[in-house]
């Protein structure tokens, strides 16, 4: 992320105060707001409040960023330096303290501090005080860009659930539309096997069919045959015999 493109920050915290604990009063929480600033963009403005009579601020340059990553020893480019305050900003490891007391109420000046992680290096922002008109500026400039950070989440969270209306729309007709398909290719598939059956069944009676035919002439020879055996040894009745004639001998001797 380059330095242009960081987008503005905030938080909220609870303060705590250096002062001896008998000498501290009660814990408040402020919000914290940084953001680039100047006409150019080339300054960082950051700013702590907690609306009452506590209002701090700085701004660094560029140079003088310059100067604190090299304080703090990161190395790196200036776009990893950049990434890594806006991490340590959003990390939930941040402290606000407070330090010294103001004639006109609260603490003299405060101290920002913030950690990526344990271990890592920190951050910290020395903050002096505002009063009067310049400390309601400064309060009036953070509540407006929080207005302006919660119109652009809630145009964002509208987008996403048009989005997501839009999508629910279009996963709900793939799914009629999938549906549909599958009763297509049911009804297919019943139809296919319906019609592979009859075919089955016309090739079963078929195949039976040819085996009675083939088997019908020899059928029909075995009882050819049979009722051909039944005429042949069938004995003609009595009267229907022919009468065999004697023979007539003659007596040669008797003629001689």
């Amino acid at each position: 992320m380059t330095f242009q493109e960081m987008h503005p920050i905030f938080g909220r915290v609870v303060a705590e105060s250096s002062a001896p604990p008998q000498q501290t009063s009660s814990r408040v929480p402020f919000l914290y707001y940084l953001h680039r600033s100047g006409d150019d963009g080339s300054v960082l403005r950051v700013v702590a409040t907690d609306f009452q009579c506590n209002t701090f601020q700085t701004i660094r340059s560029r140079q003088q960023l310059e100067d604190l990553k090299d304080d703090i020893g990161i190395g790196g480019s200036w776009s990893e330096f950049v990434d890594y305050i806006t991490s340590s900003l959003k990390s939930g490891d941040v402290k606000l303290v407070m330090d010294g007391v103001s004639e006109l109420g609260g603490a003299s000046q405060a101290k920002l501090i913030s950690q990526k992680a344990k271990g890592m290096p920190r951050i910290l922002f020395s903050l002096h005080k505002l009063v009067d008109g310049a400390a309601n500026e400064a309060m009036a400039n953070l509540s407006l860009e929080l207005y302006n950070e919660f119109k652009d989440v809630q145009s964002s969270l509208a987008e996403e659930k048009g989005s997501k209306y839009h999508l629910q729309k279009v996963l709900a007709t793939e799914q009629e539309k999938n549906v549909d398909l599958q009763k297509q290719l049911n009804m297919t598939l019943y139809s296919g096997k319906h019609k592979s059956q009859k075919i089955n069944d016309r090739k079963d009676s078929g195949s039976t069919s040819v085996v009675i035919s083939a088997e019908s002439p020899a059928d029909k020879e075995t009882a050819s045959d049979t009722n051909s055996r039944k005429r042949t040894t069938r004995v003609a009745p009595t009267y229907r015999r022919s009468k065999v004639r004697g023979a007539i001998l003659n007596d040669t001797e008797d003629d001689a």
